[in-house]
């Protein structure tokens, strides 16, 4: 098939190395902008950018395909069908109708639960235990279009945003061949979302901040549905000044106290029900590294309140060990 390709992150690599391996003709694809990155601020191209450069593709990337010249430009292509995946921008009714067979789109989520920008990080922040890899006929509407192919997944207990789009962007990229050979004989089935829809809002630094009161199960989804961006952080007075730290992983624990009270010397922290030991963590300017790392240049003693200069002096035990 004549095709074009719209993404941009990471995420949507795997998806265009698969239509390239199974033969698909790529006439263009679509990514946002270079944007400025790093100390020096250098324009760098996207993920996607720079894969299909490597691969020899033509690359377009308008500031908006709602341009008219960019919306001509694309319907000038003759394209059969076009696949997207995490491009980041609206397509308008005459981008959609454009491509002879449609434009289809992948979606990190079982929809109509998690419509819209951050499914995976929603998903884990939820503590949901089941998602999906989701090929849909894209339509005007947010993430609304008919369904053409899924695949389930399971959310594991460890899962973080990474891991589990990690795992998502290879098992969606799989779908694809079998959704393009289907649309293409005409023989696909396309299922309509059923149910009332839930909307996966874009992830905002104000929501990032860990609430202790919180059950110990919220807190550990919380932390794990933010990582590694832009991480959950709590603050830990250190020389009488607030210091910020990203926590990257957790885990269930046994253990009570006061909500933020650390209840040993290995970063478990209770929380309004339960307690859940920080096992990755980052501190301003420094890179990512294990709560044990951390701890040994970086003392956070059992009794501590992190989000505040409070300390119990009694700490509950713990014994450091997850729940599962």
């Amino acid at each position: 098939m004549r095709l074009a390709f719209m993404g941009t992150p990471d995420f949507a690599v795997p998806s265009l190395a698969e239509l390239i391996a199974s033969g698909h003709e790529i006439v263009a694809v679509y990514s946002q902008p270079p944007r400025p990155k790093g100390r020096g601020q250098k324009l760098t191209p996207s993920p996607v950018h720079a894969f299909a450069e490597a691969m020899g593709l033509p690359v377009f990337t308008p500031e908006s395909m709602k341009a008219q010249e960019a919306i001509d430009v694309f319907k000038s292509l003759d394209l059969d069908a076009a696949c997207v995946v995490a491009y980041g921008q609206i397509l308008k009714p005459e981008v959609l109708e454009a491509p002879r067979l449609g434009c289809f789109n992948l979606h990190g989520s079982l929809l109509p639960r998690w419509r819209g920008a951050a499914p995976i990080q929603r998903a884990v922040m939820a503590g949901d235990r089941q998602t999906g890899a989701q090929i849909m006929r894209m339509s005007e509407g947010l993430d609304e279009g008919a369904i053409i192919l899924s695949e389930l997944m399971d959310i594991r207990a460890d899962d973080t945003a990474a891991s589990l789009g990690d795992r998502m962007a290879h098992v969606g990229a799989a779908l694809w061949p079998r959704a393009l050979a289907a649309i293409e004989r005409g023989g696909v089935t396309e299922t309509e979302q059923v149910g009332e829809p839930t909307y996966a809002k874009k992830i905002t630094p104000a929501e990032a901040r860990i609430d202790w009161s919180r059950p110990a199960a919220e807190v550990d989804a919380h932390i794990r549905g933010l990582s590694p961006f832009p991480g959950a952080w709590f603050e830990v007075e250190a020389d009488g000044e607030p210091v910020r730290i990203k926590a990257l992983m957790s885990a269930l624990a046994e253990g009570q106290g006061a909500s933020g009270q650390v209840l040993d010397d290995a970063l478990t922290v209770a929380c309004g029900t339960g307690a859940v030991r920080l096992i990755r963590v980052q501190r301003p300017g420094k890179a990512a590294q294990s709560a044990d790392e951390m701890l040994r240049g970086f003392p956070v003693s059992a009794g501590m309140v992190l989000d505040g200069p409070r300390r119990v002096e009694k700490a509950e035990p713990s014994d450091r060990g997850p729940q599962g």
